[in-house]
């Protein structure tokens, strides 16, 4: 009996750590607050969720990794939506990620990676996908940038 409540808590770690999820923020100002807080860098992800077929494959291929999710707890993940249609995200998240968007993605890129530092210096950047499933190259830039 004395064993089984020595395992028990050890499972139910186990368990909760196998449910994690990646969380993004939505908010510069609040995600440059945690870098600093944290010491970590911000890896913004410019996304046009409805319309950019890249970023729609990359999310699905890269995003429910293990790899993904373990290199990506060294960074603040901000996500930045542009999508065409109207209904996606509210008009004060577009009016936010278009601000956002004009003064980080200066090309108009997607997909983009930015790695920003806690003092909002970019740091290091990674465009494109080629929608064929590989994806160690943006798993080689998240390390390279950690």
């Amino acid at each position: 009996m004395r064993t089984l409540f020595l395992v028990v808590p050890f499972i139910i770690v186990f368990l909760l750590k196998g449910e994690e999820k990646i969380v993004w923020q939505s908010n510069l100002q609040e995600a440059i607050q945690l870098a600093q807080d944290n010491d970590k860098n911000i890896l913004i992800y410019f996304t046009g969720s409805d319309w950019c077929a890249p970023c729609i494959k990359l999310k699905e291929d890269l995003f429910d990794t293990t790899e993904f999710q373990e290199v990506s707890e060294r960074f603040i993940l901000l996500y930045i939506d542009i999508p065409r249609k109207n209904d996606v995200i509210s008009r004060e998240q577009k009016e936010h990620n278009q601000q956002v968007f004009k003064k980080y993605n200066k090309t108009g890129v997607f997909p983009l990676f930015l790695v920003v530092s806690p003092k909002e210096k970019v740091l290091d950047e990674y465009s494109g996908y080629s929608m064929n499933g590989e994806i160690g190259y943006h798993i080689e830039f998240l390390k390279r940038n950690q």
